[in-house]
């Protein structure tokens, strides 16, 4: 049989595989260790330009954002049978822009059911004025029982609930706690139609079904542990 040259070894050695100019006993001809060099130089210089963008970019959203709580008033400033607006700051540092307003009452077992865990931040109910469908303020009319945004007609029943309009989940909420007989406002959770806790998403994203995975939530805000 004869001897197939697309089966033989090709050797290691330039000057073996005839390449012009080769020297006995090399393996890289000097074009291509040029060439090689010159791609690695370049990648390297490339690097000290992006990488650094590329951290200034992303190192915000896995930088873990502590939790700020705060004090919203008295235990007996607040009853189960209506809200009480306060307006507090989610976001400090950035002045008036960082302020917003909750509706605050103590959980009503007849309403609500039994307080979700982990229980210490269940005892109030606080609810977010911010719309979700496009973030308009909504306003809590205590006559009708319902949250009523001005903007495209978005309406909610006393517990949040989408019962009108093109919002796409409930109002948010917030965490709240007890300390020394007065009632404190924590980070702000999501929550779906079923009112089950997830960690903030923006308004418009749908937490029902598959939403939950096309609107993953960011690195930064999560849900509050049990402590």
């Amino acid at each position: 049989m004869p001897d197939d040259p697309r089966r033989r070894t090709k050797s290691k050695y330039t000057a073996d595989r005839g390449i012009p100019g080769a020297f006995e006993g090399e393996t890289v001809t000097r074009r291509r260790f040029m060439t090689g060099t010159a791609h690695t130089a370049g990648a390297v210089a490339a690097s000290a330009f992006l990488l650094p963008a590329l951290g200034f970019a992303l190192g915000p959203l896995f930088e873990k954002e502590p939790v700020r709580w705060e004090d919203v008033g008295a235990v007996a400033d607040f009853n189960a049978d209506t809200y009480v607006p306060r307006i507090f700051t989610e976001t400090p540092g950035i002045g008036e822009a960082g302020k917003t307003t909750a509706y605050i009452r103590k959980h009503n077992p007849r309403l609500d059911g039994p307080v979700q865990k982990p229980e210490q931040y269940g005892q109030f109910i606080a609810i977010s004025t911010r719309c979700m469908h496009l973030g308009c303020p909504v306003r809590y009319t205590a006559a009708a029982q319902r949250f009523i945004c001005p903007c495209h007609g978005g309406v909610y029943d006393a517990l949040g609930q989408r019962v009108g309009g093109p919002p796409v989940r409930p109002l948010d909420r917030f965490y709240t706690r007890i300390v020394n007989g007065r009632v404190q406002v924590g980070p702000r959770f999501s929550v779906n139609s079923e009112l089950k806790r997830f960690s903030p998403r923006y308004p418009g994203e749908d937490l029902d079904g598959i939403g939950q995975y096309l609107y993953p939530s960011r690195p930064t805000q999560r849900k509050l542990p049990p402590q």
